[in-house]
């Protein structure tokens, strides 16, 4: 059980002082060995988050002992790897239905048929980029501009450079990268929708007749 309290009686050169509970209660030994993460020295009135055991004596001592700052922190970092992981599955699962509908679309000539070709065509190329601009940073060559990245997206790669980002872990961590990039994709499915309206048809059958 976590409990939280306030040091007092702190003797910095033995390195132990108590703990005395919030709300009331038996205060506890605590000795610096005890914390488990230590951002500082430990001083009076600090606070603390601990657990309790018992000595050889019956006294109660503090164990596992985390300042309150570093505890919370601590969990902070543990649960943004869930969020990070509960946005990267939408991310599949969202590029999965995609294209799957735009394929389906495109099959019963909902869409002309070109667009299949050219979201193919761009994915790949997407792909092969991404992989060789990640062996260029392995191997120090010429790099890629990530403006070239976000383009070749743009116009309807960006599946193929979703896949090659989750797959060659290029380009995945970089927060400026991934804001930009979910951009181009809104902006690339805002025009696909664009075709579906009056207009867009109007645009299609002038084009592809």
């Amino acid at each position: 059980m976590k409990y939280q309290g306030k040091i007092s009686n702190w003797n910095d050169a033995k390195g132990f002082g108590f703990v005395q509970p919030n709300g009331g209660g038996q205060r506890a030994f605590v000795h610096i060995s005890a914390f488990t993460r230590r951002s500082k020295r430990p001083a009076d009135n600090d606070i603390i988050v601990y657990e309790l055991t018992q000595q050889a004596d019956g006294k109660a001592k503090a164990v596992n002992v985390m300042f309150v700052a570093d505890y919370k922190s601590r969990n902070t970092a543990n649960h943004s790897p869930s969020r990070s992981s509960e946005s990267s599955k939408a991310a599949i699962v969202f590029t999965g239905l995609f294209c799957v509908v735009f394929i389906a679309v495109t099959l019963l000539n909902i869409l002309p048929r070109p667009l299949l070709f050219l979201y193919t065509g761009a994915s790949l190329l997407a792909f092969l980029m991404y992989a060789w601009d990640k062996s260029a940073a392995q191997n120090n060559r010429w790099r890629t501009p990530e403006a070239h990245l976000q383009l070749v997206a743009l116009i309807g790669g960006w599946p193929g450079a979703y896949l090659a980002q989750r797959t060659l872990r290029h380009k995945s961590s970089k927060t400026s990268f991934k804001v930009a990039f979910w951009c181009s994709v809104a902006l690339n499915i805002t025009a696909l929708g664009y075709l579906f309206t009056a207009s867009g048809q109007s645009l299609v059958n002038t084009v592809f007749s």
